[in-house]
């Protein structure tokens, strides 16, 4: 944690004329609070204390949206991808050291995604100590009516979780992400944000090396949702996101396109570091699996894999259906993958590991 409490000196510094409150406290990055999330659904309906008006509901994400050009990682199939010299001791190392966290491959259904419009009010925020100077952005935020972040009802940070604020403001090509959001009375507070550009192909180093993003790894987080409209047209046609425990995560070290790890304690160098991408094998029985749901994303593992992105309990990632046209129930729940095992997968070339040594270098 020691880089982390320097990052909060240097932000204390730069905003020392700034009174930093928040309804969310906590000194750690992304990464290094597990996510006890159950995949439970939140409830909808607005949160009258959100202190936006006049803008429409975030609509459903268009089914075939992309949120960056067909060159991007996310998008590359990996179906033939030549395998990492240690696939095969990875894999081992993480079904010795417990598998998925939990124990089985669950899916979290909580992380929200939203639209903007042109008329969607952009919103200032204040950093607070989950901000890092040089590594987070400080930008006016669009923030639809109406709208929520991750596991709660409305924009307001109740539980003290992740929080996470996603809104894809299509206009302008721009992803907005935020860790540790929190609007409460009006006055919004936020954690570290990212802004990418959608029209962008980005390269290994992503928005630098060393820095971090939303997620601990450094990638964006909504490219590697997969949605309840993908799901039921039946296929899902990007990499996904998936987390392990901090326990079963190499420590301080990640490969491209991650550009961030860390103080993960997994131990040696058989632990999976942040950023590794593994494909589910080719010759895995989707007929074992219990719905054509389950299969559609089985399929998209095995074509476009799952990157490790962040520390957790709950395997698989979705994207909420507050604001899509199909819904989970009846389609797709949160242990309908649980007949894949880690043994299942395998581990494709992951290039050089690199050292995490926390001096982020941003990217023009």
């Amino acid at each position: 944690m020691k880089h982390y409490l320097l990052r909060f000196l240097i932000a204390v510094l730069a905003f020392s004329a700034m009174a930093l409150t928040t309804g969310c406290p906590g000194v750690a990055g992304p990464g290094d609070i597990e996510d006890q999330s159950s995949g439970d659904q939140p409830d909808g309906g607005d949160d009258p204390s959100d202190g936006n008006d006049g803008d429409p509901t975030p609509g459903p994400t268009p089914t075939a949206a992309r949120y960056f050009p067909d060159q991007a990682i996310w998008y590359q199939d990996i179906s033939n991808a030549e395998l990492d010299a240690q696939s095969e001791a990875v894999i081992e190392w993480i079904a010795e050291n417990g598998g998925f966290g939990l124990g089985r491959m669950q899916i979290d259904f909580s992380i929200e995604v939203l639209e903007a419009n042109p008329s969607t009010p952009m919103r200032e925020f204040d950093p607070t100590w989950d901000w890092y100077e040089v590594e987070c952005d400080l930008t006016a935020v669009p923030v639809p009516s109406g709208g929520a972040i991750e596991g709660e009802s409305g924009y307001e940070c109740e539980s003290d979780g992740d929080c996470h604020l996603l809104v894809a403001d299509r206009t302008n090509n721009r992803l907005y992400e935020m860790w540790r959001a929190n609007i409460v009375d009006g006055e919004f507070f936020g954690g570290c944000l990212a802004v990418w550009d959608m029209s962008k192909v980005y390269g290994p180093k992503g928005r630098g090396r060393d820095c971090t993003s939303a997620d601990a790894a450094g990638f964006p987080i909504a490219p590697l949702l997969f949605s309840a409209d993908e799901v039921a047209a039946g296929s899902v046609d990007h990499a996904i996101r998936f987390i392990l425990p901090n326990a079963r995560i190499r420590h301080r070290v990640y490969v491209s396109p991650a550009t961030h790890s860390t103080g993960a304690t997994g131990g040696g160098d058989d632990a999976p570091p942040h950023g590794a991408r593994f494909r589910l094998r080719a010759d895995f029985p989707l007929e074992a699996l219990p719905n054509d749901a389950a299969r559609a994303v089985a399929r998209g593992l095995q074509r476009y894999g799952m990157f490790l992105a962040d520390a957790g309990n709950v395997a698989l990632t979705a994207q909420s259906d507050r604001f899509t046209t199909a819904k989970w129930a009846g389609l797709l729940g949160p242990h309908d993958l649980i007949g894949i095992q880690i043994t299942d997968f395998e581990m494709v070339e992951a290039g050089e590991r690199i050292s995490y040594i926390g001096d982020c270098q941003r990217e023009p």
